[in-house]
């Protein structure tokens, strides 16, 4: 596994963060290989983990010793390391997140018997404040989405490769997939007699979510230029979403959709803290704009618990008002 070193430690101290020859660094090690190979963990998942469990190690053995037993860690010991996360700049978020990964850890050190109990799920998650994500309206997302204009690819100076940036769009918006989820797409899991895209989501679950006629339409236009990019470089490739050179297996990075969706999003007006979940925000918030229940919109998004659906969709005073009004007995 590539070593991710993590920001805020030197890289001398982060290399001893996850190493064999110590307790801690063993146990990571393999907690990490069984995400990889046992859990299925998406990549952008394990990279995050083990970034996570290299700062924490690193600081204990800093702290405690480099013979530091997982057993002789206690709460205090987690809870001062979140303490040095904030000294260090971080935001209760990046906490958060740090914590979630040491609290995984050691429910599985727990399970084989390495510690006899999580210690970590004594340390209290920091508290977040609630934002709701700024979703741009219906109206804009179609005069973005209408704007790239695929039938003439030199006038567009914000779309390098027009037909690709449309389906990203009609992807992402019109199938509230994940970046991720978009850049792993396969040509086969374009199923066009269900009109559904398979897609295969965190921890390999996979989903089918349909493909309304917008988007089949910008998929059919693209795969024509697709195949004769291929052709013309004599590639062949099972990547559904390709970078502009067909560089390495051709298949698009989730950081090249950023850079395109931000790009194009804000040429058109919209806010320039646009990304691709602002487009999965704008999914959801709008089909329950448009009187879809939650349990769809979860089922279509793929989340497992429907609370995460909710945290995703956001109503207007103006809507709460006129669902109001329509179904309270004492409102008229």
């Amino acid at each position: 596994m590539t070593s991710v070193p993590h920001p805020l430690l030197e890289p001398a101290e982060a290399e001893t963060a996850v190493q064999h020859h110590t307790p801690l660094g063993e146990l990571a090690t393999a907690y990490l290989a069984v995400l990889a190979n046992e859990r299925a963990s998406s990549p952008h998942t394990l990279r995050a983990y083990e970034r996570e469990l290299r700062a924490f190690v690193a600081y204990i053995l800093k702290t405690q010793g480099h013979d530091t037993a997982p057993s002789a860690i206690e709460h205090t010991s987690i809870r001062a390391y979140l303490g040095s996360l904030y000294e260090r700049g971080l935001s209760k978020a990046s906490a958060a997140r740090a914590l979630a990964a040491v609290r995984s850890w050691f429910r599985w050190l727990a399970r084989f018997s390495h510690v006899q109990q999580n210690v970590a799920s004594l340390v209290a998650t920091p508290r977040l404040p609630k934002h709701l994500p700024r979703v741009p309206s219906i109206e804009q997302m179609n005069r973005v989405i209408d704007s790239i204009d695929t039938n003439n690819a030199h006038e567009d100076a914000t779309a390098a490769w027009p037909t690709r940036d449309a389906v990203i769009f009609e992807l992402l918006y019109g199938c509230g997939i994940r970046n991720a989820e978009l850049t792993g797409l396969n040509l086969a899991d374009i199923h066009w007699a269900n009109e559904a895209v398979l897609v295969r989501g965190k921890g390999q679950k996979q989903r089918y979510v349909p493909l309304g006629d917008a988007a089949a339409q910008a998929v059919r236009a693209y795969l024509a230029e697709r195949q004769a990019r291929l052709a013309a470089a004599q590639r062949n490739t099972e990547a559904l979403v390709l970078n502009l050179h067909l560089r390495g297996n051709g298949r698009l990075s989730t950081r090249s959709v950023a850079r395109i969706v931000k790009r194009i999003a804000v040429q058109r007006g919209l806010s320039s803290d646009v990304h691709p979940h602002t487009l999965r925000h704008a999914f959801g918030t709008h089909l329950l704009e448009e009187g879809a229940d939650l349990r769809s919109i979860q089922e279509l998004l793929g989340h497992e618990r429907l609370s995460t659906t909710q945290r995703y969709t956001q109503l207007t005073a103006a809507q709460l008002t006129v669902v109001y009004d329509k179904t309270h007995p004492r409102a008229k």
